[in-house]
């Protein structure tokens, strides 16, 4: 078992969870509570990477991100590096591709929380900032929870971006999926086997997390109707 690209996955992973966290929140907040009419767009281009290949997402960062576009150009002449086949260009697919798991979950946690609660917060003085940190945030742990562990899961088991945009650099840009599609290629079934069921394993225990805090967060869930 290639323990390396499991270690890289999980790097990637918790990375790409922050960033998540910085870039969606206030995104999610925005999509919760705004009524501007054109914010149709902005949810589609959110929820795009659901439906896109993940091939076609990859090639397109890959282009927009190399040497010879204007983000890589400025990107290589801040840091001498280029962004496609390293880590964090990893980092950037991981982010946009995984974006609608992380928001998604927010949004509708942030839309669940009572307005009344929200009002009684500004009603007594509070500004916005402190009603999201002291009110509406804390009401919707279990939302929170869910973006963390499906972008968290989500990223670890990336293919079609991370092949495209970074490869399979050993030590670099070798996630576990990867490490698995080369095993195959090379015929190392035993060795593929064994991968795939520890992210079986992964997979199952994720779901079960996820369901398990929709559960706690809404004692009404359709399991539990009598």
């Amino acid at each position: 078992m290639n323990w390396g690209a499991i270690r890289l996955s999980i790097e990637l992973a918790l990375v790409t969870v922050a960033a998540l966290l910085v870039l969606g929140t206030p995104l999610a907040y925005w999509l919760a509570y705004s009524r501007r009419r054109w914010k149709f767009l902005v949810e589609a281009v959110v929820a795009l990477p659901l439906i896109l290949p993940p091939t076609v997402l990859g090639y397109y960062l890959l282009v927009s991100l190399g040497p010879e576009s204007p983000l890589g150009a400025l990107y290589l002449s801040l840091t001498g590096e280029t962004l496609p086949f390293t880590f964090q260009g990893l980092v950037v697919g991981s982010v946009l591709f995984s974006f609608p798991f992380a928001v998604q979950p927010l949004v509708a946690a942030f839309a669940a929380v009572p307005r009344p609660l929200i009002e009684a917060s500004w009603t007594l003085g509070a500004s916005r900032m402190a009603t999201f940190w002291r009110v509406i945030l804390p009401q919707s742990r279990a939302g929170l929870w869910t973006a963390i562990v499906l972008s968290f899961a989500h990223t670890v088991g990336e293919f079609g971006v991370v092949l495209m945009l970074g490869g399979g650099i050993e030590g670099v840009t070798k996630t576990v999926s990867i490490a698995i599609y080369e095993d195959v290629q090379m015929m190392a079934y035993a060795e593929a086997g064994r991968t795939s069921l520890l992210l079986l394993g992964f997979s199952f225990v994720v779901l079960a997390t996820v369901y398990g805090l929709n559960r706690r967060a809404w004692p009404l869930w359709p399991a539990q109707a009598r």
